[in-house]
């Protein structure tokens, strides 16, 4: 039998992170008709990376049986600080090799012209949830995206807010510690990130442990276990009393830090996607980790936003980025097309 034909037009969304690339063609209602991961290379340089990107575009366009003239758009997105308008990756700190690289124009290029769009990898996650994920009834969101860091991408009225100088949504890095706050990546001091980004989770987890904190965590590293946000995951949900109270720590800070968006920009949805939401919606963690965020914000917020903002987990997961920024890739077309 021969597949299903879907609708076009169809879009290719490339999702590009320090380790791994995700790609995936999706037709004009969101919909992925094949998915293909590759490796991002980055000691090889951009060139290499580059090369596993084109070919997973190809692998994937075979697998929906459709060619590069039928893709009406393409959309890319990074990691890191970037200049949107320009095309280029700024200062993306998991990608070193690929620092100034005009990649909108390159891949535009590679395709003959074909229209190329350019976003923010926690934009084009917050929009995939907008446009066919948790927030597809809303008019605005806030999505924080969870991991190592913590990147944010905020929506209004289909408009991703990018700022003037393609920084706006940076809210990882909002200070909610004032006075001897910890020291983030970022050069700055006590940002949310610094208290609840992943990386900082495995930090003062071991700052616990090696002031004497009993934790099951003592005997996982003895037996030469690397400290991780997944490890320190699990022994939560062993209920280990040094994991639970970091964990419980980090949601209250990000119940801080989503109270500070609530006030500036009302939203109808706050959504928590990434890797490190601790289970996520239906684990008994997760759960707890997502009502003690809701806890903080009910301790801090007006009582009209709190009352009529949903404050919930992402519905898309690791799909999020390429659908995203697939999508941005046809809401630029749709765009071009009304002008």
């Amino acid at each position: 039998m021969e597949p299903t034909k879907h609708q076009g037009p169809y879009f290719v969304g490339i999702d590009i992170g320090g380790t791994n690339v995700k790609v995936g063609i999706v037709d004009d209602a969101g919909q992925t008709l094949a998915f293909c991961k590759t490796t991002t290379e980055v000691p090889q340089g951009v060139e290499a990376g580059l090369k596993n990107i084109y070919q997973a575009i190809d692998d994937a366009l075979d697998d929906c049986q459709l060619t590069m003239d039928e893709i009406k758009a393409i959309g890319i997105a990074t990691p890191g600080t970037m200049d949107i308008p320009g095309g280029k990756l700024v200062d993306p700190p998991n990608l070193p090799t690929w620092k100034g690289f005009p990649i909108r124009q390159t891949v535009c290029d590679h395709y003959g012209g074909k229209r190329t769009v350019y976003q923010n990898d926690a934009n084009a996650a917050a929009y995939g949830e907008y446009w066919i994920g948790g927030a597809r009834d809303a008019h605005s969101l806030v999505f924080w995206t969870l991991g190592t860091g913590i990147g944010c991408g905020i929506i209004i009225d289909e408009m991703i807010i990018e700022g003037r100088h393609s920084h706006g949504g940076e809210c990882g890095h909002i200070v909610i510690q004032m006075d001897d706050g910890r020291l983030c990546d970022s050069g700055q001091y006590g940002t949310l990130e610094a208290y609840a980004g992943g990386k900082s989770l495995v930090k003062r987890c071991q700052e616990q442990l090696d002031a004497g904190r009993e934790s099951i965590l003592n005997d996982k590293l003895q037996q030469g276990e690397t400290l991780t946000p997944l490890l320190i995951s699990e022994a939560g949900e062993q209920n280990d009393e040094l994991a639970v109270e970091l964990i419980m720590e980090s949601a209250r800070c990000l119940g801080v830090g989503t109270t500070n968006l609530m006030h500036t920009i009302d939203p109808d949805m706050v959504l928590f996607g990434g890797a490190v939401t601790f289970g996520g919606k239906g684990n008994a963690q997760g759960d707890r980790f997502m009502q003690r965020i809701r806890e903080e914000v009910k301790q801090r917020a007006f009582q009209v936003p709190y009352d009529n903002t949903i404050i919930d987990y992402a519905e898309l997961g690791a799909d999020a980025g390429y659908i995203g920024v697939a999508g941005c890739a046809r809401l630029a077309c749709l765009k071009a097309e009304q002008n």
